[in-house]
């Protein structure tokens, strides 16, 4: 995309939703119930304060990141191009994006073995299931699989939403919506729903589902929603202001001090696809989409363009300066947790804006880094 042909409140999306990426990931580092250091499987908040300031800065502050970059997406490129192919199309995106994240798969295979940060066993078994899914030491890579999933059903519903009135999306949307209570049906009511059985995981809306529905938003706000930029303002800040204090509250209210427990246990109401989380990414982006700059300052631009290569490159930096600034007891940080967690996000942020600046002057960076 040329300059003068830029979104200016997409850029500054990608730029505040890498940083939130970040923000999420320093949180995790605080109620790690194991040693790896970062959330897996089960996890523990050591005492009161660390059980507010990750559910403040996690929860309230940066939980829509993943739904703001699947809106990106599909604002960017729904519907296709006229005269764009299907096949075009998985050339042009998947050209630009599976280079650097192949690269980096392997990086986290094999790089961590020049620190001892894993062993040759380790490294071996991650390369054998590459074709499979992301290494171990690179669990924030699952987002690459549903972005790809997205730009493989760009295609087949762009004809529809070109022809689609707005009354079709908000019931498509309203679809959407009502899938996202699933999880809590499962939860709190049962674990099989409308069809699913042991012989079908397929619910009947299985197909409205997913990240799919923030497609669908995503293409409605361009589109169909013609509000005032005032009324984008005090609605965009409402909804994302009522999503998000539920999402703090939903972690605040679960994350008892001392107590190791499952993480889904924990993080109940923090997967992307949930009511307060689709409120919040909502109205988040409604108050973006309300920036009226012409142009961004290069900076900005030039952070946009590298935040993909920011994004996958962030573990690198976030392990060991997490360590550093945590230690080796999470209920006591080297510093406040309060200032611990956007630290640690601040300081990743820095290492990879400026790694990847430098990397982007070498001839033929984009293979690596995008």
């Amino acid at each position: 995309m040329q300059d003068s042909e830029r979104i200016v409140f997409i850029d500054y999306i990608r730029v505040i939703a890498c940083f939130l990426v970040m923000l999420v990931h320093a949180s995790e580092c605080f109620y790690a119930g194991s040693a790896s250091g970062l959330a897996g499987d089960v996890a523990m908040v050591p005492n009161e304060a660390t059980r507010f300031w990750v559910a403040f800065y996690d929860g309230f502050v940066a939980r829509t990141c993943v739904p703001l970059f699947m809106i990106v997406s599909a604002f960017l490129l729904v519907p296709l191009k006229p005269g764009q192919t299907m096949a075009g199309f998985y050339k042009r995106r998947f050209t630009r994006i599976l280079p650097p994240f192949i690269c980096f798969l392997l990086l986290y295979t094999f790089l961590p073995l020049a620190w001892g940060g894993m062993s040759w066993e380790q490294s071996l078994r991650d390369l054998k299931l590459l074709p499979f899914n992301f290494p171990s030491m690179a669990g924030h890579l699952w987002f690459m699989y549903p972005l790809i999933g997205l730009y493989l059903i760009i295609p087949v519903v762009s004809p529809w939403l070109e022809k689609a009135s707005a009354k079709d999306e908000r019931i498509f949307l309203g679809l959407f919506v009502l899938s996202t209570f699933i999880p809590w049906i499962h939860r709190f009511i049962t674990e099989e729903l409308w069809g699913e059985c042991f012989w079908n995981g397929f619910t009947a809306l299985w197909y409205c589902s997913g990240y799919l529905g923030y497609l669908v938003m995503a293409h409605y706000i361009r589109v169909h929603l013609g509000w005032s930029r005032r009324r984008r303002l005090w609605v965009g800040w409402g909804s994302f202001l009522l999503g998000s204090a539920f999402t703090l509250w939903a972690f605040w209210m679960k994350g008892e001090p001392g107590v190791v427990m499952p993480t889904p246990d924990i993080e109940w109401a923090w997967e992307f696809c949930m009511p307060n989380l689709l409120l919040s990414t909502f109205g988040l982006f409604l108050v973006f989409s309300c920036i009226r700059q012409k142009k961004a300052p290069a900076v900005v631009t030039g952070i946009a363009k590298r935040s993909y290569g920011m994004y996958l490159m962030h573990m690198f930096f976030l392990a060991p300066i997490s360590g550093w600034i945590v230690g080796s007891d999470i209920a006591n940080p080297h510093v406040p947790v309060w200032l611990a967690i956007p630290l640690i996000a601040a300081l990743s942020y820095l290492c990879c804006a400026v790694v990847s600046k430098l990397l982007s002057l070498v001839p033929g960076s984009k293979w690596v880094i995008g």
